[in-house]
């Protein structure tokens, strides 16, 4: 078959498999970090070991998924030296800085403190404990930034200019280039999706406890924290969405061509759902509202964008081609995210109504159920979002963006690299096969464990505060 022999094509697979595999370990750590300082948050104010039982609780699921999400992390950023050489060499000298304050600024941050997390219960005080719980947060968020600096700057090419000998990107503006025209969108949507992942994971661990009729006050105040973090970052997803949606139109025009399946040029409808017809170049859709995809792009019902067939003429495009372009798989994956997003946003109402109206989400078997498998939602809305941002760019792995500067733009077939073979590629993804399966099924097992043992308060805590609690009624029968 073809796909063996192409080095290219397997490259570009085994990149994909690896990112996205790494991609479900990211939103769940930087998701259930903001659970975990809230929860720590919670026990800093009321002192009650339960509390304190669910941060530990916490803790250990967050320094599980932590652990692996930094090993396959690290398998990525070695691939593109191994696999993606001639990129590597041309991008060099914009991501050594984001890259390295990547590694310098945030995941020393973030690691010095979840040690702090792991062994400083009894060793700091509870203010600093809890700050530290915060900066665990932060520290994660952060590295998402300089990651998604990167990255952007892939999408929108700024501060910097094409060396005399063409072969590399050659800084210009640091500023410029880290605040490139997609960041701030880019990076807003990606973490509020991150945060919606650990709401909802936060909502599926209560609703097991809840089906099992165990914990069922931890599970309900976690019910009430992931409902509430849940509806925020929900509301607050239709502003970054609206943001990203807007650059992608204004920066990356053969994208939303994929996005929308719009080989000529026309007035954008919006599809709820659909089918590419790739050999027809139509939408064959029974459902559209004309113009919608222009009035969320521009507020106007007639702003006409360019297809992909007059894109592919232009100087700038001219190696589109649009009868080899991933439209429908674009089509698909974007609009797959968007009927998730319609999924989390009716889920996350429907248990934060019935959690805080008396609580009868206990007595509901059906919305526990529907909330046990509710972070598959988030998680394939997410997997869906990076493979349109990815495949939307094709067929370059630097884009010519709108607004980057001239010749600062690097096709996909110019950046593998030349000495690795389709052989070697296909050994090393079954390897990666094997090893990414047992340490999927070991976390798993050990998530399973915790999940199974749940929030456990440790007795001398119990201890203390029931002689608290036996001094104080002893006080009161005295008076």
């Amino acid at each position: 078959m073809d796909i063996f022999s192409d080095p290219v094509l397997l490259a570009r697979i085994q990149f994909a498999c690896t990112a996205a595999y790494h991609f479900i370990f990211v939103p769940l750590t930087i998701g259930l970090g903001l659970i975990l300082a809230i929860n720590e948050t919670r026990y800093y104010r009321s002192r009650d070991p339960k509390d304190a039982a669910a941060t530990k609780f916490w803790v250990k699921i967050f320094t599980a998924t932590f652990v692996l999400g930094v090993a396959t992390g690290i398998t990525m950023e070695f691939s593109f030296g191994t696999n993606w050489a001639d990129y590597s060499r041309f991008v060099g000298d914009i991501f050594g800085a984001p890259l390295a304050a990547e590694a310098l600024l945030a995941f020393f941050l973030e690691s010095t403190f979840l040690g702090v997390l792991l062994f400083g219960r009894k060793r700091v005080s509870p203010k600093v404990y809890m700050v530290s719980a915060w900066l665990v947060w932060f520290g994660s968020a952060l590295s998402a930034l300089w990651i998604l600096i990167a990255n952007s700057w892939m999408q929108t090419p700024a501060g910097a200019e094409l060396s005399a000998d063409g072969s590399k990107a050659v800084i210009t503006d640091f500023f410029a280039a880290a605040l490139n025209p997609s960041v701030w969108s880019r990076y807003s949507h990606t973490v509020v999706a991150l945060l919606i992942m650990g709401a909802f994971v936060a909502i599926a661990v209560s609703a097991w406890y809840l089906i099992k009729k165990r914990h069922t006050d931890f599970a309900m105040k976690t019910m009430k924290i992931g409902a509430v973090v849940g509806v925020v970052t929900t509301v607050v997803m239709l502003a970054t969405a609206h943001s990203s949606a807007v650059t992608v139109a204004e920066e990356q025009p053969s994208k939303l061509a994929m996005m929308e399946g719009m080989y000529d040029s026309e007035v954008p409808p919006l599809y709820l759902f659909g089918w590419v017809d790739e050999e027809s170049q139509e939408v064959i859709t029974p459902f559209s509202i004309p113009g919608g995809t222009s009035f969320l792009a521009t507020g106007t019902w007639d702003t006409e964008y360019q297809g992909l067939n007059d894109l592919a003429q232009t100087e700038e495009y001219g190696a589109l081609d649009p009868e080899t372009a991933p439209v429908n798989a674009v089509f698909q994956t974007y609009h797959l995210m968007v009927a998730m997003f319609g999924l989390i946003a009716l889920t996350v109402i429907l248990v934060l109504v019935f959690t805080l109206r008396g609580g009868k989400i206990k007595n509901m078997k059906w919305l526990q159920r529907l909330a046990l498998i509710s972070p598959v939602f988030p998680l394939i809305a997410i997997q869906c979002g990076w493979f349109t941002a990815e495949l939307g760019r094709q067929p370059w792995v630097v884009y010519p963006s709108t607004t980057s500067p001239e010749g600062v733009n690097l096709l996909v077939n110019d950046g593998v690299s030349q000495s690795v073979s389709g052989p070697e590629l296909m050994i090393t993804m079954v390897l990666f096969l094997v090893v990414y399966t047992f340490l999927m099924v070991a976390w798993a097992r050990t998530m399973g464990r915790f999940i199974k043992e749940g929030p456990v308060v440790e007795a001398e805590n119990a201890a203390t505060t029931a002689g608290a609690v036996g001094a104080a009624a002893v006080a009161k029968e005295g008076k």
